[in-house]
């Protein structure tokens, strides 16, 4: 295929669209491997409790069934407890856990015999509630120094109770579930080389990590592929017993690799979820609509067996600015599964909150909702002092503003119909932090017919990476996209971080950069800027950031919506939404704007139809399937306008890229409750906005 020389920024097409379009691009569980046995799972039917008996042997006698695993003959592994340690003893901490296996000949035969164990248990009571007002709720561990759990200036209390406006209210957003089009699969191969896996992940060096501690095996006997990666959207980042699952039963049958992919029901308990929240948001402002006081507390849930936190409020402070202000984070114990990372956690939850009570106070204020933003929007960091690496949430306000055509509006509730439908307006502000993770490393070996191999063992999540890092590489050695080969998601390339938290073209794209510059310079100095007869090969280090702790590094974006509300079923409608962002330098037009759009499409879902239902008698979800789980298709979304301000950060990267894929979802949720109360009086404080809390509001 021949490639146009594109630089960054260019509206390249993605490079591995064709293979994929083709089939021909293979994912994890499509790898060829000789006589592969398959696994099926035996999932715990209670929620909390002991197995007291296990019986396998029916199971065992059936044709074609090669081994059942359990607690009783498991491999024992190196570090024991938390989310991986699968098979390990007889304790059952949530509804779905896995406690057995099944590898067979077929994945029928499996997935028949793992029907055929019997498991008795000694059943406890189990918890599954999340309330505001129950005992044991704590402060969750601190998972980046960057973002404290809790803080406080001023007087909070005593601003508040003589503020001239005062919003005192609690928000609610549902339990998400991942729901990738391509589930969590793995491939474990053992033979005398050591341990081959083909998982689906946003980390093949953090799967080898896992392998390598619960298994003691050393770096040379690991090696972990995922070339393609059928979407994800965190899932995919921590490591899950069902990798362990898979390696345990390779194990178990010598000389026969084994197939697992989790069925969609599966990964209803399996691999995680955004956790519910309870968030309560105080805002106390002066006459003119400019904030004294700020305080935001999120009570959410986690398991029994593994912390995991949403931190929904960690993006308050970097907000608005406000004299005295107040963040808390509180989470519940529960006999459920540990929830994850998932799209913009925190931020995504927390802003749907923040941004309502903005909207209300505006309300309170008698301000238009654009102008109370603009008039609280902080010079500096409000907590930390630091100026700002770059700022322009404001002309990413005034420009969507002007692209939906706010200026004028009515805010009078339900001024609007047509056709017996209200029609309402809303917009709300949005924020996501940068930085980078540690330990991306680039390869870059020249060769004398001018062409490049570049390595780097990123992961492609269908984000464009691919083509975006061809394009950085190309840019960074002056040559064209077309002699570029991009090697990534193998461990047989260096190191690097997680496609995670929006840094992944960051990093990689950093090392990129570095390892150009280092091969430039050897060039020059030690072969006169020829490349030798044998090639040349280099490598380099993400280097750390000089910056990083002069400026306070975040990306902005507006975002606006148009609503229709039918006046006697209260069904909901979204024709139109307009987004504008800043999130630096955008490396790739087509796939950024992609990912905006794909972000904004994912905060309508959770505005309007996502929310997986927990039965409290059993402990787990009931609605675990795509006819029950409500997502947005097609139908769903109107015209979704995508915008970004011209900005380039030269303190973020060197390419002047702050990273865009979870900026998009964040704040979506909150500008359509607010078109929503425009459109119909009803101030909906509880995730999806479903037509009972219209038509029956409390």
């Amino acid at each position: 295929m021949t490639i146009t020389p594109v630089a960054m920024g260019q509206p390249l097409d993605r490079l591995d669209g064709p293979d994929k379009v083709q089939g021909l691009a293979r994912y994890a569980f499509e790898h060829q491997v000789d006589r592969p046995a398959y696994l099926y799972p035996v999932q715990a039917t209670i929620a909390n409790g002991r197995i007291r008996s296990i019986v396998a042997a029916p199971a065992s006698a059936e044709p074609g069934v090669l081994t059942v695993l359990t607690h009783d003959n498991a491999p024992r592994l190196a570090v024991q407890g938390g989310e991986t340690g699968v098979l390990q003893c007889d304790r059952i901490a949530f509804r779905g856990q896995l406690v057995g296996a099944v590898v067979a000949e077929t994945s029928e035969v499996a997935r028949y015999a793992a029907g055929l164990v019997r498991l008795t248990y000694d059943e406890l009571p189990h918890d599954v509630e999340l309330t505001a007002d129950r005992a044991g709720l704590r402060t969750p561990a601190q998972v980046i120094p960057l973002f404290p759990m809790d803080t406080e200036q001023g007087d909070v209390e005593g601003t508040l109770a003589a503020a001239a406006v005062m919003v005192d209210r609690t928000y609610r957003t549902a339990m998400y579930h991942h729901n990738p089009m391509e589930p969590h699969t793995t491939v474990a191969t053992w033979t005398d080389d050591g341990l081959t896996l083909y998982v689906s992940t946003q980390s093949v060096y953090a799967v080898k990590r896992t392998a390598m501690q619960l298994f003691d095996l050393p770096p040379d006997r690991v090696r972990v592929i995922s070339r393609y990666v059928g979407g994800a959207f965190g899932a995919k980042v921590y490591q899950r017993a069902e990798i362990v699952l898979a390696i345990m039963a390779a194990r178990a049958v010598p000389g026969r690799p084994v197939r697992f992919a989790l069925t969609r029901q599966q990964m209803f308990s399996q691999v995680g979820y955004r956790t519910p929240t309870i968030q309560r948001v105080q805002l106390g402002a002066d006459a003119g609509g400019r904030l004294v006081t700020l305080a935001h507390g999120s009570i959410e849930q986690t398991s029994t067996i593994e912390e995991f936190a949403e931190h929904a409020t960690r993006m308050t402070p970097v907000m608005y600015a406000a004299p005295n202000r107040r963040t808390t984070q509180r989470v519940a114990a529960l006999d459920v599964p540990t929830p994850t990372i998932m799209r913009a956690p925190g931020e995504c939850s927390g802003m749907f909150a923040l941004e309502s009570a903005m909207d209300e106070l505006a309300i309170a204020c008698n301000l238009d909702p654009v102008e109370l933003r603009i008039r609280n929007d902080p010079p500096t960091h409000p907590v930390t002092g630091q100026p700002f690496s770059s700022r322009n949430l404001v002309a990413c306000l005034r420009e969507g503003a002007r692209r939906f055509g706010w200026p004028g509006r009515d805010a009078t509730p339900r001024a609007r119909r047509r056709a017996g439908w209200l029609l309402g307006t809303g917009m709300a502000a949005s924020t996501y932090p940068t930085f980078r993770l540690p330990g991306s490393v680039a390869r870059i070996s020249a060769g004398p017919d001018g062409r490049y191999a570049v390595q780097v063992a990123a992961a492609d999540l269908g984000t464009g990476t691919w083509t975006a890092l061809t394009q950085i590489a190309a840019d960074a050695l002056e040559v064209s996209c077309a002699d570029i080969e991009l090697g990534i998601g193998d461990t047989a390339y260096p190191m690097a971080s997680e496609a995670g938290a929006s840094t992944g073209i960051m990093c990689w794209g950093t090392a990129i950069v570095e390892a150009a510059r280092k091969l430039r310079k050897t060039l020059d100095g030690q072969h006169g800027g020829t490349v030798p007869p044998e090639g040349l090969t280099v490598e380099a280090a993400m280097p750390d950031n000089e910056y990083a702790k002069q400026y306070a590094m975040h990306t902005f974006g507006a975002q606006f919506v148009e609503v229709r509300v039918n006046e006697e079923t209260g069904e909901v409608r979204v024709p139109r939404m307009v987004g504008v962002f800043a999130v630096g330098r955008v490396m790739n037009s087509k796939t950024g704007l992609s990912q905006l759009l794909g972000g904004m499409t994912m905060g309508l879902s959770m505005a309007l139809f996502e929310n997986s239902v927990v039965d409290a008698r059993f402990g787990h979800v009931v609605n675990h399937d795509f006819a029950q789980y409500h997502i947005a298709s097609n139908a769903d979304v109107g015209s979704v306008d995508v915008h970004w301000i011209d900005e380039h950060d030269p303190y973020v990267t060197p390419m002047g890229a702050k990273g865009m894929g979870e900026i998009g979802i964040v704040g979506t949720a909150a500008a359509i409750a607010n078109a929503v109360y425009h459109a119909t009086g009803v101030r909906v404080r509880e995730l999806p906005i479903t037509l009972d809390k219209l038509l029956s509001p409390e």
